[in-house]
């Protein structure tokens, strides 16, 4: 397994593409539930690099099908520039949200990196949502529900062209694991698109072993592989910190080995927490679980078995 990497905390407190307000709190719900000390008792080099700042929600209507625009591409611009930033120096970034429209930044950021160093990239997008959707498509206009549509190019431009080649990225590097709420149209466009999903259903018939075998097959040295993990893709009776909570998700022994295989790989190389709302949670419980978790994906295994 490869050397223990340097890891970079950085907090994007905004919800300026939810339909709610509360995941701006979400970067300081990580910290209080002890995210960074946890990493460091696994033997990690943590440097918490503090909060980016960005334009406040004015909390309006869409315009031409998306709210807040404007506000959205500076966000995403600040986490583009501090998630480059660090995958220049060779660290692995986690980006501590905010609201899932951060993603398009974030994954950005790494499309442009693994093109300049000559990587392949494998995207594993753990949510509740396909978050697909398109202006066109959308109920709500919120930009939170667009991510992976804006990151395989369909979008705004200004989102779409931030990873400095379009598509950001193929629908191909794209796992999306635990999907179980999709728009009717969204539901379409991700079939045309031929992104492969594992939804809630799939899991219930195969078992998330089955599933993670084959959402992290044909990594190998040369991928970089990023998880994206949206809160809500967890049951909401162990997580209701978040907006959109959607039942039926995976309980805490399925998201658990979720994370062990993925870190079972060695290839974990950066990562996105996204959407925990503070506001809606019971004692901050849904930030000691997304904590618990993440020290599985750095190797923290419930399991007695020694690792390679």
């Amino acid at each position: 397994m490869p050397d223990k990497p340097a890891v970079s905390l950085i907090g994007a407190p905004t919800d300026i593409g939810a339909g709610a307000r509360g995941a701006s709190m979400g970067p300081e719900a990580l910290r209080v539930a002890g995210l960074q000390a946890a990493l460091q008792g696994h033997g990690l080099e943590v440097a918490d690099r503090g909060n980016l700042s960005g334009p406040a929600n004015p909390w309006l209507p869409p315009v031409d099908g998306y709210r807040h625009l404007a506000e959205v591409v500076a966000w995403n611009q600040a986490v583009h520039d501090a998630v480059g930033a660090e995958l220049d120096l060779g660290r692995l970034p986690i980006l501590l949200g905010g609201d899932h429209s951060l993603g398009i930044g974030s994954i950005s950021a790494v499309a442009r990196h693994c093109r300049a160093t000559g990587r392949k990239l494998r995207v594993l997008w753990l949510d509740a949502h396909a978050d697909f959707n398109t202006s066109a498509l959308t109920p709500s206009g919120n930009l939170h529900g667009m991510p992976v549509a804006c990151l395989c190019g369909h979008g705004p431009e200004p989102l779409v062209r931030m990873a400095g080649a379009v598509p950001a990225i193929s629908p191909k590097a794209v796992r999306q694991i635990g999907i179980r709420s999709v728009d009717p149209g969204e539901k379409r466009l991700v079939h045309q698109m031929g992104l492969e999903v594992f939804d809630m259903r799939y899991i219930d018939e195969m078992g998330m072993r089955h599933t993670m075998e084959l959402a992290l097959a044909t990594l190998d040295a040369n991928t970089h592989l990023h998880v994206s993990f949206d809160v809500d893709f967890l049951d909401p009776e162990i997580a209701p910190g978040v907006d959109t909570t959607i039942p039926g998700g995976p309980t805490y022994r399925e998201a658990q080995l979720c994370m062990e295989m993925i870190a079972d790989t060695g290839r974990l190389a950066s990562l996105d927490v996204m959407e925990l709302n503070p506001a809606l949670d019971v004692r901050n419980k849904t930030a000691v679980l997304a904590v618990d978790l993440i020290e599985s994906l750095f190797g923290k295994s419930t399991l007695m078995r020694e690792r390679a």
